[in-house]
């Protein structure tokens, strides 16, 4: 008897809740993570919702600052990669049973922490009780210039991949939490991730498309690709890393798959004309981010991994949701 294949995140978006918003032209067909609303003439809001669920998304025995830094930090990312700034968010918070009101105060404390940090104030939500894990759904709200919010549709044969930031971090400081791996820096970068909200909005008008590495260097450059209709090429070599990532792939290069298709990074990355190349480099030096070269985007689709101009295979793209 065939075995029915269960269809992954992307189709299952594709096919189920994608023609509920065909007429909603802010939904951008669900391609890409942002939401854009008309707010008033001069400025859109961008929405973005993520949830976080204990065991998945974060250990399960997590210190609840963490947890409070992953939850609101995750969507940052994203109203970043929209260019976007934030200014409220809403909070679900599905608590589970045996829930202890020291780790909500602690969850409090750390929203509390990244409000001032951000710029962000809480604006409602919701307080259930879970029969199952911890789950917490964010939704935050950002401003743009009306017409002007960045999405993952908009690259152009010809244009450059950037990244902000280094990449690998987040995936491998999953191993070093999970005691795979001695490193205290990476363990940091996993649990406290940082959204490149200054970079965000001053891509506007730079990058003709763009996304956070969420998901996976080359899952999340793949997604610019497929929304933009594009092939995309990855040159290893210039993928920036931390002295921390370098010391790691020494001692084990197998973790390359980790660095490359592990997420959890939230950097972002970007598609940029070239002509608009010094403008991209002018507005990371006034948000205070490196930005790397790594590729470009190409007629045709996929992701095409070089090392020294020379094809790669990428046994692991990116996290699978499902």
């Amino acid at each position: 008897m065939a075995r029915t294949r269960r269809i992954g995140q992307f189709e299952l978006i594709a096919r189920y809740f994608a023609p509920l918003a065909r007429c909603f032209k802010g939904a951008g067909g669900l391609e890409s993570d942002n939401a854009f609303l008309p707010a008033d003439p001069k400025r859109d809001l961008v929405v973005k919702t993520d949830t976080i669920v204990s065991g998945v998304h974060f250990l399960a025995d997590e210190k609840p600052e963490f947890v409070a830094a992953k939850a609101l930090r995750v969507c940052l990312s994203d109203l970043a990669a929209g260019g976007a700034t934030p200014f409220t968010y809403q909070l679900s918070l599905a608590l589970s049973k045996g829930w202890k009101e020291s780790w909500v105060a602690g969850f409090a404390r750390g929203l509390a922490t990244d409000q001032r940090r951000y710029g962000i104030l809480l604006c409602g939500g919701d307080t259930v009780l879970s029969p199952g894990p911890l789950i917490i759904t964010i939704t935050a709200f950002g401003r743009v210039a009306h017409g002007r919010g960045l999405t993952r549709a908009g690259a152009r044969a010809g244009d450059q991949l950037w990244v902000s930031g280094t990449i690998g971090d987040g995936a491998l400081g999953l191993l070093a939490a999970h005691g795979l791996l001695d490193s205290p820096a990476l363990e940091r970068r996993f649990r406290r991730p940082q959204p490149r909200t200054t970079l965000g909005p001053r891509l506007v008008g730079v990058a003709s498309a763009t996304a956070d590495v969420s998901d996976g260097l080359l899952a999340d450059a793949g997604h610019i690709g497929e929304a933009s209709r594009l092939g995309v090429v990855i040159e290893r070599e210039r993928v920036p890393l931390s002295a921390a990532a370098r010391r790691a792939l020494s001692a084990a290069p197998k973790r390359w798959a980790n660095v490359l298709g592990g997420g959890d990074d939230y950097e972002l990355v970007i598609a940029v004309p070239p002509r608009k190349q010094n403008a991209l480099l002018a507005a990371a030096r006034a948000a205070g981010v490196r930005v790397t070269q790594i590729g470009r985007f190409t007629r045709g689709r996929g992701v095409q991994l070089t090392l020294a101009g020379q094809p790669m295979r990428t046994p692991r793209k990116g996290y699978v949701h499902f």
